[in-house]
């Protein structure tokens, strides 16, 4: 399973991928982020876009092991963080 901090920094930047537009609330934020918790309020029943462990099944094990998926998700997270702290 896929170990994420829950940051939220990845529900705070969907506007990076076209993937998400459907979520966003207008300002690149996702619409189900709680941003005081920096939790998803659907979390349970999230899309499945958002479930990495869901996405890598049906898309990615076929192309990546599981170790490269997460290190590219990981990799993606820290980007994300980094361009937190350069705001």
């Amino acid at each position: 399973m896929f170990n994420c901090d829950c940051c939220g920094e990845c529900c705070r930047n969907i506007s990076l991928s076209k993937i998400y537009s459907d979520l966003d609330r207008g300002d690149g934020v996702c619409k189900f982020l709680d941003e005081k918790t920096s939790l998803c309020i659907i979390y349970k029943n999230r899309p499945t876009k958002c479930n990495i462990d869901v996405m890598y099944e049906l898309y990615f094990s076929k192309k990546l092991s599981k170790e490269e998926y997460y290190d590219l998700n990981y990799k993606s997270c820290q980007i994300l963080k980094n361009m937190k702290s350069l705001k």
